[in-house]
């Protein structure tokens, strides 16, 4: 394999975003891979669905939203703590931020080294970075369930933890009424799984179970299109677990024989390659994938700390 970019850095070229409307109220906005986020309309205020990367970038996703919704955003939601997911809420002027606790502790703990990080992998999702005020801190967190009562007709939003998967705190948001799940980076819809803090064989097994448990019609990923009817849905679970178990049986294999991170690299690309290399972010993702599974493999519990410098080591060991 030659020497690549780093990470996301050549991709400079703006994505076409797509708003869809799920059902009343219910807003996705998709845009060829970049994160995904999301709104749904309370009787009198709205649930926001993650804050994009900076205060400027969600400006823009409030506009096309204000388009068919003027209500005030009264909860924003966000399923996991990475500075592309968190970094703009100031733009919603949410009167509670939630999130799970693990993802609280989180920031506090690798908030600031994520967001170095992520500005250093995708720089062209950091519109106008010095818009962003800070490190975003929720306001409201839960271990297990919230519900949030959307009032008059409009029935209730679940926010519930499945599980250790793409990070320690990921969490979803299900519409039962309307039969819609927004699922985060647990589930993506053709778009490589990143999986640098992740924990693989929860993963891949109980959180997914769990996340598969909710008898969706329609879903929206962390990333790709937005996944309707049944077949389709089932379908990209199986894509994401199968991407998973496929990193576990390669990356798995090699530690077992003794060999060397960089081989456990070369195997695993070779296995996902022919299936998942045209997958947006596949061979950005892959390198810090492979990192975390050794040491997860090798018993460090909990994923190393990716910073700047980290990253570019990293990158260069496996993709240089």
């Amino acid at each position: 394999m030659s020497s690549k970019p780093f990470a996301s850095s050549a991709d400079l070229d703006e994505k076409e975003q797509t708003l869809e409307v799920l059902a009343d109220g219910v807003y996705a906005l998709t845009a060829q891979g970049d994160p995904n986020v999301g709104a749904i309309e309370g009787e009198d205020f709205l649930v926001c669905f993650e804050a994009m990367a900076t205060p400027a970038a969600a400006r823009r996703w409030l506009a096309r939203l204000r388009e068919h919704t003027g209500k005030p955003v009264r909860y924003l939601v966000l399923s996991h703590y990475h500075a592309v997911r968190v970094l703009g809420a100031s733009a919603f002027d949410a009167e509670v931020i939630v999130a799970h606790d693990n993802t609280r502790r989180l920031i506090a703990e690798r908030g600031a080294q994520d967001w170095a990080s992520e500005y250093g992998r995708m720089p062209r999702l950091f519109d106008d970075p010095d818009s962003i005020p800070g490190l975003t801190w929720p306001t409201a967190t839960f271990s297990d369930r919230l519900t949030i009562h959307l009032g008059g007709d409009r029935g209730e939003l679940l926010l519930a933890y499945c599980g250790r998967g793409h990070t320690e705190g990921d969490i979803i948001a299900w519409l039962p009424e309307r039969r819609i799940l927004f699922a985060g980076d647990l589930v993506e819809a053709q778009a490589a799984l990143y999986t640098g803090d992740a924990f693989h064989r929860e993963w891949a097994t109980t959180t997914l179970d769990r996340v598969a448990d909710y008898p969706a019609e329609a879903l929206i990923g962390g990333r790709g299109a937005v996944v309707h009817g049944r077949a389709a849905i089932e379908a990209a679970i199986a894509q994401s677990r199968d991407f998973l178990d496929t990193m576990l049986r390669e990356v798995g294999a090699i530690h077992e024989q003794g060999g060397t991170l960089k081989e456990a690299f070369a195997a695993t690309h070779a296995a996902l390659e022919p299936g998942y290399g045209g997958w947006p972010i596949f061979e950005h993702c892959l390198p810090f994938n492979v990192s975390r599974l050794w040491d997860e493999l090798s018993g460090v519990e909990r994923p190393v700390i990716w910073t700047a410098e980290r990253d570019r080591a990293v990158w260069a060991q496996l993709q240089g």
